[in-house]
């Protein structure tokens, strides 16, 4: 590795402490450290050495925090891995300054609403050694500042990864649901006979009768499908639906559902609990860029057209430049006060995805239907700015332990 890396750490950053330090206080009566073999060595890293002491030192310490990883296996693994990141670290000419340590003490001890005195004491009193405290500190911000060093130039958060992050949940119903669908398009002209045929439609029980409907009267990009789409979490269908489709049996199909200038019709297929919790969201913005011409051959051809120029929403804005404002629209709502036919087809993209089944002005205008971005319930009040820095972590951890993983592999480890 290259040694051009000089720094010295003088300002600590926040987030290294592990869980369990409310509880600190609260110590039950000192266990004595064994006295035999303290100091023999249990595993020899290149030229250092990891002793018995440190490691019931570490486990001991491990335990009091009620933290992961307090096995014995575990922590040599842990303590062969700290003087790996001491080596190198060393190398690359990174030392705390004595304002740094006392900096970054006093902020662990803090998690525990401690200071640093009352944090050392309450370890020794259960045997912990103030050493040991210092020595995990010390090895954990030193190598973060390296791993900040190395490779923070190399991190590169995009605007697609954001509102993924934002996106992601892990809240809800933990169902998911398999449906066909019908829309079929009723401008006024012809709302009566589609009033009938939807009402027929929904009689059946029967899934290839309904995709045999589907292929003959739905405006949707599933009709070729026979209506079937495929296995998607309850939460992700306007909630509007969500008793309406937890009411049936397999094989019914929903009453008519009238929306704008159509009628919509859902058959279930199947459900299941998945195991896994369902996402709810909080926001979903979304564009439509209205096309005169409503369904017509000319006018589906246009949207195709549209349709293979665009990747997101930001680019429907040069498509409608020129023209008068009310041409495209672009909202974030909630998903209760979405519209139910704009719900319904925004529930089957994924950002950047389009939909042209629905129509407006009595059928005179297609709607060219884009998907934003969700955002999760769990993340609705998390800024952009602390996505960024969160994901930025992630990154910067997966390039720690690709450089642990080589630093091992070079290095010359005996245990004893």
């Amino acid at each position: 590795m290259s040694k051009m890396i000089k720094t010295t750490v003088s300002r600590l950053t926040r987030g290294f402490a592990v869980a369990g330090l409310a509880g600190l206080t609260a110590f039950a009566l000192p266990t004595p450290i064994v006295a035999q073999n303290l100091f023999a060595p249990v595993a020899r890293v290149n030229d250092a050495v990891v002793s018995e002491f440190e490691v019931q030192q570490r486990q001991r310490f491990l335990r009091l925090l009620n933290a992961p990883g307090a096995d014995r296996e575990s922590v040599v693994e842990a303590l062969i891995d700290d003087r790996l990141r001491e080596q190198t670290t060393a190398e690359f000419g990174i030392e705390l300054t004595p304002e740094g340590l006392d900096e970054g003490l006093a902020e662990f001890a803090g998690r525990a609403n401690l200071s640093t005195e009352e944090f050392v004491t309450a370890l020794g009193q259960s045997g912990v050694d103030r050493e040991t405290f210092r020595d995990f500190v010390t090895v954990t911000l030193e190598w973060r500042e390296l791993i900040r060093g190395l490779y923070l130039n190399r991190v590169n958060i995009s605007d697609a990864e954001i509102d993924r992050a934002l996106a992601a949940s892990s809240s809800g119903t933990g169902i998911r649901v398999l449906v066909s669908e019908i829309i079929i398009p009723a401008p006024p002209q012809n709302a009566a006979r589609v009033a009938e045929l939807a009402e027929r439609i929904s009689q059946t029980t029967s899934t290839a009768e309904f995709s045999s409907f589907a292929r003959r009267y739905s405006a949707t990009a599933s009709r070729g499908a026979g209506g079937r789409l495929p296995w998607r979490p309850l939460g992700q269908l306007p909630p509007s639906l969500h008793p309406l489709i937890l009411d049936l049996a397999i094989g019914e199909v929903t009453a008519p559902i009238p929306i704008p200038n159509a009628v919509a019709l859902f058959q279930l297929r199947g459900i299941e609990e998945t195991g896994k919790p369902d996402q709810e969201f909080s926001e979903i913005e979304y564009a439509a860029y209205y096309l005169a011409g409503g369904r017509s051959d000319e006018t589906l051809a246009q949207a195709a057209q549209i349709r293979a120029r665009v990747d997101t929403c930001n680019d429907l804005y040069g498509v409608a430049k020129d023209q008068p404002p009310e041409v495209l629209e672009r909202k974030k709502s909630k998903p209760g006060e979405i519209p139910r036919d704009i719900a319904i087809e925004l529930s089957k993209l994924d950002p950047g995805e389009v939909s042209t089944a629905l129509t407006r002005a009595d059928g005179q205008t297609l709607v060219f239907l884009m998907m934003c971005k969700r955002t999760a319930a769990a993340n609705a009040e998390l800024s952009r700015e602390t996505v960024v820095s969160n994901l930025r972590q992630r990154k910067l951890q997966g390039y720690s332990e690709q450089l642990m993983k080589q630093l091992r592999a070079d290095a010359r480890i005996i245990r004893q």
